[in-house]
């Protein structure tokens, strides 16, 4: 990555939820320990709002939009435990609106902890509206027809997508990327890597997209998927990234090559806890503590140290994982450590 330049994301809504920018900081402690790599994290957990976290870059835009709209209520989907939809609550909390949160049990627990305390426990205190669904129902029919029922009544609805992961949200992306580039140059080096999970796609494809438009190399940009399979999340994610570089710059194409998933962080499924996830969280909190969510950035940053302890970067290189937030998800996973 070189100089960067910026993105003109002023002709689209945007109401602010964030400070300014978040810092990034190095791990000297664990650089040491790992040996040749120098590894930093862009601390997108620290954001005041909601118990902070990385969707409020989204939710900026979301938000922002909704408002252009004149829309009165805010309806999103997330799994029980979704950082998403907790600060989509705060979110429409700071911004006056409505929120009912869409939540399906997708993930195989019924104890205490993972039902009734992290997220969940935040979403009531903020305000949100909780549907609660089984794990097989189709979220986003039901807030579909929920927002149909509303719409009736006289309100005007915007419906979020899983993650906030829409052209318009992944824009959030695209601006942290610009952050990143120059908070890099300001501190005179370049990063080789970006590592981050991928859920819903949106966040690997705001950082493409964003890095496209800078007329910087995207493949600099590393994700691990933790939701979906590896097939379905590549062809998600550059699917996403495309309709992101369209609303920045619709003259310019995205190559398929442009966007990289890593295979290997899932385990099981989405949500469920890995030995190499524990090992990762420990880790970091013992050496920097610094504390990771178990469900994305916990697998991320696994994936991360695997590559580091394989030898995948030369001497010297300089990594950077996104720490995406979601500690509350933290305490719904008492029983996994």
């Amino acid at each position: 990555m070189s100089n960067a330049s910026s993105v003109d994301l002023a002709r689209f809504p945007r109401y602010e939820l964030i400070e300014g920018p978040t810092p990034i900081q190095h791990l000297g402690r664990l650089s040491k320990l790992l040996g040749d790599v120098d590894i930093y994290v862009k601390r997108d957990d620290l954001m005041g709002l909601g118990g902070g976290g990385s969707k409020l870059r989204k939710l900026e835009f979301l938000i922002g939009e909704a408002l252009a709209q004149g829309a009165d209520t805010i309806i999103t989907v997330g799994a029980r435990q979704s950082n998403h939809a907790r600060l989509t609550a705060a979110a429409a909390a700071r911004a006056g609106l409505a929120c009912e949160l869409v939540l399906t049990r997708m993930v195989p627990r019924d104890d205490d902890d993972y039902l009734h305390n992290g997220n969940v426990l935040l979403d009531a205190l903020l305000g949100g509206q909780i549907h609660d669904l089984p794990g097989n129902a189709n979220a986003m029919a039901f807030a579909q027809n929920r927002a149909e029922a509303l719409r009736k009544q006289g309100h005007n609805v915007y419906l979020v997508p899983l993650g906030g992961s829409s052209a318009v949200g992944n824009l959030g992306y695209a601006a942290c990327v610009a952050e990143i580039l120059e908070q890099a140059r300001e501190q005179g080096m370049r990063f080789d890597r970006i590592a981050l999970p991928n859920g819903s796609g949106g966040t690997q494809a705001g950082l493409v997209a964003g890095l496209i438009a800078l007329g910087e190399d995207p493949t600099c940009v590393v994700a691990h998927h933790v939701l979906a399979t590896y097939d379905d999340t590549l062809s998600n994610t550059r699917q996403k990234a495309k309709e992101t570089l369209a609303l920045l710059r619709p003259e310019l194409v995205l190559a398929d090559e442009s966007v990289i998933v890593a295979q290997g962080q899932r385990g099981e499924g989405y949500g469920i806890p890995t030995d190499a996830m524990r090992e990762a969280l420990r880790l970091l909190a013992s050496t920097e503590g610094l504390l990771l969510d178990p469900v994305y950035s916990g697998k991320a940053f696994a994936g991360l140290l695997h590559d580091i302890r394989s030898g995948v970067f030369a001497p010297g290189a300089k990594v950077l994982f996104l720490m995406t937030g979601g500690l509350p998800g933290l305490y719904a996973y008492r029983s996994a450590f």
